[in-house]
């Protein structure tokens, strides 16, 4: 029996010396780099090589965010942002990443220069979707020229704008030497008034059209009954009762619509029964909430008409709700526009420039070269001072309380 054992132990222990030699370790004699599992698995195949990466791109919107203005100012901010997701993919192609930083300049020149600043120190910024307001552009605009920083604004209307001749600074809207006019044309010839009286809000957009608003109803012969400018925004007595007792044919309000639908709904609280006509300040839906009923029977001019105006837009505005569960107004349309512009002239400028980041003077120099730009808003070319060649004017009617009233006129007219 223990001899059957032994030759039993022994087959067993050769069995198992078999199984450790097919399944275990190798011997350790083996040189140490094959006993490293590593070294031993098969290369994989390299993966798809990725864009080398040149670095960042920054693109900007400046407008109001917070306070009474938000409400343009969301539009742009929106309008821009839906531009970058759809359109910075050639940018991206060509290795750089592209990011979008909305700026909040709240209707304030001090902020918006502030701002500016901001965004000058910032190397990677090239191209500025902004601002809403003149008084706020003016003063900034004076900080990106001396970066060469591109600015295009969907807004500013002010002449000052473009008059400067900055070789930075644009706009795809028209001018108030054309819309205050175009206000006071529409009023003496079309409405038949022969008196008005003129209340502004003092800022350098509001008391500009006012004005243009004033020399162009002088020169066809209405009669001027006053022209008063207030910062007030909650109790309009103090003016709403010399307006009554003059009873102008039209009372036309230089401003935004934070100021200018108060206005009005305190003035049909006191029976004035004038016509009631202002600027693109009052082209947003805030003003039928603030005014109201009463903004019934109420005209406005714009430089930015409805999306119902433009035969490319409803695409736009259907994809726009989609996206941020609201209505695009006008200046979302814009805003829209300008970045689409800033982006083409970007990817341009990185081209001519040999697939290198472009310095802001470059990207400066290809929105100015960008030609026959076919946006929602319609097809833009700049002058030399970088207004549009031609640009459109509305004149709209608030038939109900809803905005944004129907197109009764329209014009499109060159650059002054």
């Amino acid at each position: 029996m223990k001899g059957k054992r032994r030759i039993a132990l022994l087959a067993l222990a050769l069995l198992l010396g078999l199984l450790v030699a097919a399944c275990g370790p190798a011997p350790a004699a083996a040189p140490p780099a094959a006993a490293t599992p590593k070294a031993a698995e098969p290369t994989k195949a390299p993966a798809a090589a990725a864009p080398s990466q040149k670095g960042t791109i920054k693109v900007v919107s400046v407008s109001p965010l917070s306070g009474a203005q938000s409400a343009l100012g969301e539009q742009i901010k929106l309008g821009a942002q839906l531009a970058v997701e759809k359109f910075k993919k050639p940018i991206e192609d060509l290795g750089y990443t592209v990011v979008f930083e909305p700026q909040d300049d709240q209707a304030s020149p001090d902020v918006g220069v502030a701002v500016a600043k901001k965004l000058v120190a910032d190397a990677d910024v090239v191209f500025v979707d902004g601002h809403l307001n003149s008084g706020v552009a003016i003063p900034s605009s004076e900080v990106y020229k001396d970066a060469d920083l591109a600015m295009v604004s969907p807004a500013n209307t002010n002449p000052k704008i473009t008059d400067r001749n900055y070789a930075n600074v644009s706009r795809i809207v028209g001018r108030d030497d054309v819309q205050g006019p175009a206000g006071a044309q529409f009023a003496i010839n079309e409405l038949k008034a022969k008196t008005v009286y003129i209340i502004h809000d003092k800022t350098a957009y509001g008391q500009g059209v006012a004005e243009f608003f004033r020399k162009e109803a002088e020169k066809l012969g209405a009669k001027v009954l006053g022209f008063e400018g207030t910062e007030e925004k909650a109790n309009f007595d103090p003016i709403i009762n010399p307006i009554k007792a003059a009873n102008p044919d039209v009372v036309y309000f230089g401003g935004i619509y934070d100021q200018g639908g108060v206005l009005l709904k305190q003035m049909r609280d006191k029976q004035v029964k004038s016509i009631f006509i202002g600027p693109d300040g009052l082209d947003s839906s805030e003003i039928v909430k603030i005014a109201g009923p009463a903004v019934v029977g109420a005209y406005y001019t714009t430089v930015a008409g409805p999306p119902s105006a433009y035969p490319d837009a409803a695409d736009f505005a259907k994809e726009f709700k989609s996206k941020y569960s609201k209505d695009v107004e006008s200046f979302g349309m814009y805003g829209y526009d300008v970045m689409r512009i800033g982006l083409v002239a970007i990817e341009s400028a990185i081209k001519a420039n040999g697939g290198n980041k472009p310095t802001r003077k470059q990207v400066s120099s290809a929105v100015r070269a960008v030609k026959d730009f076919k946006g929602i808003t319609g097809t833009i070319n700049f002058n030399s001072k970088g207004d549009p060649t031609v640009a459109k004017y509305f004149v709209l009617k608030f038939d109900k309380a809803e905005y944004p009233g129907s197109v009764v006129k329209t014009l499109d007219v060159a650059a002054p």
